[in-house]
Order: structure tokens, then C-alpha cells, then sequence
């Protein structure tokens, strides 16, 4: 598949899909993803650690990702399903999605604080590997949240409240994986693509569902996860190919990711320190939670969770290299983004209140140096280098063609600076919000995009 694959190559039926990216979605560098589901009533995981850092058979029997609940309750002899026997009696998952209220949900509320936190686009689960969706599925009978737990569409009030903030709406649907739709047992270690639902009746299933999302909530974006169902790649009535001709007449500016199987993709992905192959030429996008899990998992404190300037640090470090960065929210099942994870979003908020001309609509800086002692990554607008330092005082940039004279903060106050052979020194004043300060240098000759 072409998830984490180092150089996947389309199949010949995909090829005429290749287009380029849309600039609207370059351009936007900084989104928000929101896992949020039946999960997120135990809302409980081991934080062992982050994916790419774990060996496989480890990482599932102790995964931290609570969004996986399902899954690692059915491991024998796994911490989670102690727990479950423990708290919650050894229950049926579903329970869980009559326990999910979404009483506290406030979708407007939700959006403001993404916008002020300067993401473009926001991207909400609304099926994950569980099966439950969050709006009224084909097929889905009752087992969804129009007709059990919240009784909402939520997928809906998203969507709305997104839009009327002016940021673009994304549907994330897990097409690899649906534990209820086909048992085959939990997984323990093995790759993903060797047990999951392959044959005609899943692809026919997961189908419906996507063309729905797509009828119904037009979504800028199209995050499968995981995979597709086999039966569904090659050409036919029910093929990928037609969702995504679907699609594109539908969002002729719409973006597609790369984990639809080996299919099409308008961009790559790579999640925490998983495939960062993929984080090369061309358009990527890193994905993370603001701790270890994407759902909710109320055993994290903040020794697992970003702040806001190691949020910052991040995304600036994503973006420098041209890519675009995810952030996950895990609200609990009222609805309410958990105070940690808002603090690290209400971080971000002020300093792009500040900063956000470093982020939105740049680019890459070739020719210039980033640093980790002291932290200094670069972007660039046109011919403004955007040095993002995470110092203050005296600090030498690796800059070719850097005139000092135009250092100055991105509200125009100047800044002091003096050449030293081919390295501008700049001394970078106190950070007027948490995190790294952005000083803005006029470039010629070195330092292309």
C-alpha cells in the first residue's frame, strides 16, 4: 500500500487522477484532525510511547492509541483488557456508545478555537476502525450516533460550524479496518494488511459509505486510513476509481491522501515517527495527537502533552521542510476538548496572533542552515527569510545572502544584526508570547526557495 511506502507507484487505472496540489492546501500548512468516539467514554490506553519508536508486537499489546480500545481488550494478557475487566466488567464495546453523550458539545465553540489557532482545514473521524459512524451510514442500521449515544449528525454539525468559521472541512474514514463489520480476531503484531476485510460485501459496504460523505458534506479532504478492501481497487461499478471521479466532479479542489491502499493520493502522510519516508518532495503531511493518542486518554498528564511552543516548534519544524502538520484533539465523550489539549491549542493561538506570516503561504528555504542548539528553522515569503528562533540574544544564522539591515519582527520593528563572513548575527529579543520569536531578514542571491 502506499502508506508509509518509500516510493509507491500508481496503478495504471489511478494515473490520469494525478494532478497538482491544489495551493489553497499548501498554502495552508496547519491543520486540526479530531478523533472522537465510542472509544472515548473508557478513554483509557497504556502511554508507552510514540508510533515508530515501538517494536509491533509491543506496541499492540500496550498500544497507547485509546482510539484502538477495541482492539487491545481483546489481547489476552494485555493491560487494557484488565482494565476493562477491572472498570467496566468486561462489557460489550457498544455499551459505550450508549454511554457517549456528546451533552457538552459545542461545534462553533470548537471551530473558533481552531481558527484562532490559525489551521486551515479540519478533519473529524467519522468512521474509525470500530465501525461506529458519526452520522447516519448506509447500512449502518442503528449502530451509529443519529440513532444510539448522541442521536446527532455529528459529522453534519461539524461540517457546518467548521465552514461558518471559514476554515475548509476534511471526513476521515477508516476503509482499511471495521472490527464489527468482519471479526477476524484482534491485531497483535502482524502487518494491518494481512487481517483485515478484503472481499466484495466490505468493499460494497465501506463504497456507500464514502460516496455518502461525499454527496452529503462535499469535504476538501478525503483521509482514508489504513487501506482500502482489495475487491474494490481494480476497475468496476463499485471501484475506487469511480469514488474518486465522484469526488473530484464533486470538489474539483478537494485533496486526497495516500492511505486509500495503492490506489491515488494528491499527498503523502506520515503519523508521529512513522513513515517519514514519505516526508520528501512533493506534498506531505505529519499527523500526531497533542499527547501519545489520538482518542481521548485520560491516564496522559502533561509529561505526555505538547505545550504550546513544543506545538510551534513542531509545526515550524514540519512546515520548513515543506510539509503540512495535523494536530489531533481528542474530545471527551461530552464533547469537551480536555483542558491540556486546549491550553497546547490556546498556545498556538497566541502566538500565531503574532507569528502566522511564518507559517501561512510559505515555503522552504534552501541554502539556509536550521540548528538544534539554538532551535532555528526557516521559511520563506517571496524574498522574506522567516528565521524562527527558539533563543534570545546573540544568535549566528546559517543565512547565505542575508542583508542585516532588514532584520526586523514581523510587526515591522527592527532588529539588530551584523554580517560575520557568510552568517548573519542576530540578536533576537525576548519573546513577546511563549515560544519561539520570528525575526524577518530580506534575502538576495542565496537562500532559494
Amino acid at each position: 500500500m502506499a502508506m508509509f511506502s518509500e516510493a509507491p507507484e500508481r496503478p495504471e487505472l489511478y494515473r490520469k487522477f494525478q494532478r497538482e496540489v491544489p495551493q489553497w492546501y499548501r498554502d495552508a500548512k496547519f491543520g486540526v484532525f479530531i478523533h472522537w468516539g465510542a472509544y472515548s467514554v473508557p478513554a483509557w490506553a497504556e502511554p508507552t510511547g510514540e508510533l515508530g519508536t515501538v517494536e509491533r508486537h509491543e506496541w499492540m499489546k500496550h498500544n497507547p492509541y485509546a482510539e484502538w480500545y477495541f482492539n487491545t481488550i481483546r489481547i489476552d494478557g494485555s493491560p487494557a483488557q484488565e482494565h476493562h475487566r477491572t472498570v467496566h466488567g468486561g462489557a460489550p464495546y457498544d455499551e459505550f456508545l450508549d454511554r457517549w453523550t456528546a451533552s457538552a458539545f459545542d461545534p462553533d465553540d470548537m471551530a473558533d478555537l481552531f481558527r484562532r489557532a490559525g489551521a486551515g482545514y479540519v478533519v473529524p473521524t467519522t468512521k474509525h476502525h470500530d465501525g461506529i459512524a458519526l452520522w447516519d451510514a448506509p447500512g449502518t442500521g442503528e449502530r451509529n450516533t443519529v440513532h444510539r449515544g448522541p442521536r446527532r449528525d455529528l459529522v453534519a454539525e461539524l461540517a457546518a460550524a467548521t465552514r461558518r468559521a471559514g476554515l475548509r472541512f476534511g471526513t476521515y474514514y477508516s476503509g482499511g479496518l471495521d472490527w464489527h463489520f468482519a471479526d477476524l480476531g484482534p491485531h497483535t503484531g502482524e502487518p494491518l494488511e494481512e487481517n483485515r476485510p478484503v472481499d466484495e460485501a466490505y468493499n460494497e459496504y465501506a463504497f456507500a459509505h464514502v460516496v455518502d460523505l461525499v454527496d452529503r458534506y462535499r469535504p476538501d479532504v478525503l483521509w482514508g486510513d489504513i487501506e482500502w478492501p482489495d475487491a474494490g481497487k481494480p476497475d468496476g461499478p463499485r471501484s475506487f476509481a469511480r469514488i474518486l471521479e465522484r469526488y473530484y466532479a464533486a470538489v474539483p479542489d478537494g485533496v486526497v491522501n495516500d492511505r486509500w491502499g495503492l490506489t491515488h493520493w494528491d499527498f503523502r502522510t506520515s503519523e508521529y515517527q512513522a513513515g517519514k519516508e514519505s516526508e520528501s518532495s512533493g506534498a506531505w503531511e505529519n499527523c500526531r495527537g497533542v499527547g501519545l493518542s489520538f482518542g481521548y486518554n485520560q491516564v496522559e498528564d502533561a509529561t505526555q502533552y505538547l505545550d504550546g511552543p513544543g506545538a510551534v516548534r513542531h509545526l515550524l519544524d514540519v512546515v520548513s521542510r515543506g510539509g503540512n502538520f495535523l494536530l489531533n484533539v481528542g474530545p471527551d465523550e461530552a464533547g469537551r476538548i480536555p483542558e491540556l489539549q486546549r491550553r497546547c491549542l490556546e498556545g498556538i493561538a497566541d502566538w500565531m496572533a503574532v507569528n502566522a506570516s511564518a507559517v501561512h503561504g510559505t515555503a522552504p528555504v534552501d541554502g539556509a542552515s536550521p540548528s538544534d542548539a539554538p532551535w532555528v528553522r526557516f521559511t520563506r515569503t517571496g524574498g522574506v527569510v522567516h528565521a524562527v528562533v527558539d533563543a534570545a540574544g546573540e544568535v549566528v544564522l546559517d543565512l547565505p545572502g542575508a542583508d542585516p539591515a532588514s532584520a526586523r519582527l514581523p510587526d515591522g520593528t527592527p532588529v539588530t544584526a551584523r554580517t560575520e563572513g557568510e552568517r548573519v548575527v542576530v540578536d533576537v529579543p525576548a519573546a513577546a508570547v511563549p515560544g519561539p520569536r520570528v525575526v524577518d531578514l530580506d534575502v538576495t542571491g542565496g537562500g532559494q526557495v
